[in-house]
């Protein structure tokens, strides 16, 4: 069921930053407030991790062969290079279109998505998906989080091993294609689920909503080449590709 609840206090906003004039409410909701509240002012030119997304395609933090064997050299190229470019193509034609202020963040728009073309959706979903998917894998990833994300994870599902296999599963069992999420909910729990298309959490049009800490990618483009129709295979190798700081920075700076 959609998540009408999302409700964020006004001493948390005022906690959270000094620039809570950031916040912007989106009906019933607040967890546009509460995201853009969290992200401060922060620009991608300031470096560390990256909550607020541009509309232009950002460099891919590797080589096309650093994520192997996991990932294969050809599949990361024609998967940034071709998939994600025309996200960002189309994206930036349907901004022009619609009259969006792209110098404003993406997540604004994904926030009130229901109000834009379904080519606004299609690609602001499918270039805010890659850029995340991006930057919270790396070859030095792997292994389990620690920290405040460490015991966020154990409190919201038992376990690393629990949490593990309900995100898998939401992986192998979404139809079609889409991604599984790892969000901060509500409650500022963390919670697992999924979405079709190139659809995210961040939508007000989604039945499972959040801030998204990490997804991964189960459309066929991003394992078929490696793996054919193997998803399970791919989402269980994907394991060593997370890359732990990156997911922990963006829940330290949004809990």
């Amino acid at each position: 069921m959609k998540n009408s609840n999302f409700k964020v206090s006004r001493r948390y906003f005022i906690s959270r930053t000094s620039k809570a004039t950031l916040a912007i409410g989106i009906g019933s909701s607040m967890i546009g407030s509460a995201f853009l509240t969290a992200c401060g002012g922060g620009s991608t030119e300031e470096g560390g991790v990256i909550l607020r997304t541009g509309f232009e395609q950002t460099p891919l933090p590797y080589d096309y062969t650093a994520l192997e064997p996991h990932i294969d050299a050809m599949t990361m190229e024609i998967h940034y290079t071709k998939h994600a470019a025309a996200y960002a193509k189309n994206l930036g034609e349907a901004a022009a279109e619609e009259g969006v202020d792209v110098s404003a963040p993406l997540e604004e728009v994904l926030m009130n998505i229901s109000k834009y073309s379904t080519k606004m959706r299609n690609n602001g979903g499918g270039h805010y998906n890659h850029e995340l998917f991006w930057k919270i894998m790396s070859p030095n990833g792997g292994g389990e989080p620690t920290g405040d994300l460490a015991d966020a994870i154990n409190a919201s599902f038992g376990s690393f091993a629990d949490f593990a296999t309900q995100f898998e599963n939401a992986g192998k069992t979404r139809f079609g294609s889409g991604w599984a999420w790892l969000v901060l909910d509500a409650d500022k729990k963390l919670a697992v689920g999924s979405t079709p298309n190139q659809d995210n959490p961040l939508m007000d049009v989604s039945d499972f909503q959040g801030i998204p800490l990490m997804g991964i990618d189960v459309w066929e483009h991003a394992y078929y080449l490696k793996y054919t129709s193997d998803r399970a295979g791919y989402i269980g190798n994907w394991w060593n590709l997370v890359n732990w700081d990156a997911v922990a920075e963006r829940y330290d700076a949004l809990k």
